[in-house]
């Protein structure tokens, strides 16, 4: 018999985020089936997602009838309008998306988003077919989500039902639920908010570096600038918080790396090692007792 190749295992592929957010929007499309009042299986319908690659942020998750390339077009609009556009899309190649491998007599058409992308500067990527671990962090979500949506003891019997769980689970998922795939366990809002986001057409707002420290004992971070290494006062509060030093230029946000908490802004002094916080040094004196009121 002639030895068959061993599945590739899963420690053999290379994961990949982008380094904003807004730098790369996934989007899905994925079946549910709803419930009759009696308790039957009810009518199949579809849900589309958009998550933020860089933070697995869900943005606008929606459940209809039937996906349609308009319906993808408004609920992409519906997202960008909210949260700012990104700078490139990484889909699948169902026909709702792209026109790319159509048969005869679609070759130079192109769906409701491919317009809409190529109209705001926007880059249009694709997967491989047959490689869905491409779009492995959006089909991992939706994977989430209908566990959690199985899991309800009272099923939706309507498209407006399933769509109220489907805003709680989002709710959820992006404010409540550390996400074990970003760093320090944040939940996707923390770190969709604590970076500068990207934009369509190539530009992107952002830093010029970001450094990653933790705040040691005496409440400190480093820093090197022009070759010379700086030391950041932040506070023994923190001593110990992982922490993100956004830096462009001299200006410098320091931010919680788990909660996304702006932490301490400053222009950096080339000229001096330690840049203090400015408040005086040891614990903060306790208030006074206001002494007995003489009437």
């Amino acid at each position: 018999m002639a030895p068959e190749p061993a599945k590739r295992p899963k420690s053999s592929y290379i994961r990949f985020a982008a380094a904003q957010p807004n730098e790369c929007w996934q989007s899905d499309v994925t079946h549910y089936r709803l419930t009759r009042p009696d308790g039957r299986p009810g009518a199949d319908c579809e849900i589309i997602t958009w998550l933020d690659d860089h933070s697995r942020y869900a943005l606008p998750v929606s459940a209809h009838v039937r996906i349609t390339a308009p319906i993808v077009r408004t609920t992409f609009l519906q997202a960008g309008d909210l949260h700012g556009y990104p700078a490139s899309t990484l889909t699948d190649n169902g026909m709702v998306y792209t026109v790319r491998l159509a048969g005869t007599g679609r070759h130079g058409g192109k769906t409701a988003l491919e317009k809409e992308l190529a109209r705001r500067g926007i880059t249009q990527k694709n997967g491989k077919p047959h490689r869905p671990t491409t779009q492995g962090k959006v089909e991992r979500f939706q994977a989430t989500m209908k566990k959690w949506l199985a899991a309800q003891p009272v099923q939706p019997t309507t498209i407006a039902q399933l769509q109220a769980l489907i805003d709680a689970f989002g709710d959820e998922y992006n404010h409540r639920r550390p996400h074990r795939s970003v760093p320090h366990r944040a939940t996707p809002a923390a770190v969709y908010t604590a970076r500068p986001k990207a934009a369509p057409g190539g530009t992107a707002i952002t830093h010029e570096r970001v450094r990653a420290d933790r705040v040691d004992k005496a409440g400190v971070v480093t820093l090197r600038h022009n070759s010379r290494l700086h030391h950041i006062g932040v506070g023994r509060t923190y001593a110990g918080t992982y922490v993100l030093l956004l830096v462009q230029d001299l200006d410098i946000r320091i931010i919680n790396a788990a909660t996304g908490e702006l932490l301490r802004e400053l222009v950096l002094d080339p000229a001096k090692d330690y840049q203090g916080t400015g408040r005086p040094p040891g614990p903060a004196p306790k208030k006074q007792k206001a002494g007995p009121t003489i009437s």
